[in-house]
């Protein structure tokens, strides 16, 4: 499996070992070996940009569980996130299936799903405007997809799962949900825009993967998700369980995106992730609300509810 030292991996990893599988993982020479320290099974050096060491990695292997990814809502380099996304996801796959594996799992993103613009969620179905995507990330997981069933059209055994925004233990970096997560807990977060998410259990996308790789349809793909909450919900479940007062204060677009310029400027500049981007504002026009039936039927997928997800998140957090 690629991907095991990040926040999804890591608890594919850990589910892995729980079932007794010492999975082999290929690691970056450079990546934080927290996730794996506790993970039984074979490390692999290699890289998503380097397809010798992809294909190092899946020789003799039956089943690939590709998990790897740059997850950041802003990046100084757009061209790098592509290569690793886009290009990296699809060279994984290619290698697999020249070593016969008998299956493959991609871990694709909700962010490669059309919206619907309203509350009804959207589903695997939903139509995707690639010309109306925003951001990188974003654009970069849409491609990867299209890649990765475009392979699968060919023959490569894959299955494509598409996870929302899993929060719960094991987020190092943490990642921008984690971020979110955390700094609402330190109330950091005082006040909000109209916007809503889908939010799930990091260990419900860990068991997703391996449904999908029990279950899953050769060339199907099934949205991994839990609740769907507004964002000013999200922020009161969190304080409550943190004892601390929601944020109350609604924030208009339109006087942010001033801000969201200076901020990237700064980050361009320091060299750090900016708290708040453009890209953010504009996808936060949309309600990424999602629905989870399809892996529910065909899979007997089954995520805990929002709180627990919540509470997990925040006592990780706590010992951190």
């Amino acid at each position: 499996m690629t991907g095991a030292t990040g926040f999804v991996g890591g608890a594919l990893a850990r589910a892995l070992a729980a079932r007794g599988v010492a999975p082999r993982l290929l690691v970056r020479a450079n990546s934080d070996p927290t996730n794996i320290a506790q993970i039984p099974g074979e490390r692999v050096v290699g890289d998503l940009t380097d397809p010798a060491s992809l294909a190092r990695a899946v020789a003799g292997c039956r089943q690939v569980f590709h998990v790897a990814a740059d997850y950041r809502i802003w990046v100084p380099d757009p061209a790098a996130m592509l290569r690793a996304n886009v290009d990296g996801s699809a060279a994984l796959v290619r290698a697999a299936q020249a070593a016969d594996v008998e299956r493959i799992v991609y871990c694709s993103s909700v962010a490669a799903l059309g919206l619907t613009g309203t509350d009804h969620p959207a589903d695997e179905t939903t139509p995707v405007d690639e010309s109306r995507i925003v951001g990188t990330y974003k654009l970069s997981k849409f491609r990867a997809e299209q890649a990765v069933l475009a392979l699968a059209r060919q023959g490569a055994p894959v299955v494509v799962v598409n996870p929302s925004m899993p929060i719960g233990p094991g987020d190092v970096k943490p990642t921008p949900t984690g971020r979110l997560i955390r700094d609402a807990a330190r109330g950091k977060i005082p006040a909000f825009v109209d916007t809503g998410m889908n939010v799930v259990h990091v260990d419900d996308v860990a068991e997703g993967h391996l449904l999908a790789m029990q279950r899953g349809r050769i060339g199907s793909k099934y949205i991994l998700g839990g609740d769907n909450l507004d964002l000013r919900a999200l922020l009161a479940l969190i304080a409550e369980q943190a004892g601390r007062r929601p944020p109350r204060i609604s924030l208009p677009r339109g006087p942010l995106f001033p801000l969201a310029a200076v901020a990237e400027l700064y980050g361009r500049i320091s060299g750090h992730e900016p708290l708040l981007t453009l890209d953010a504002l504009r996808m936060s026009r949309k309600k990424m609300f999602f629905s989870s039936d399809l892996a529910r039927a065909e899979l007997g997928y089954a995520p805990r509810p929002v709180h627990e997800a919540i509470r997990d998140a925040l006592a990780w957090f706590a010992h951190r």
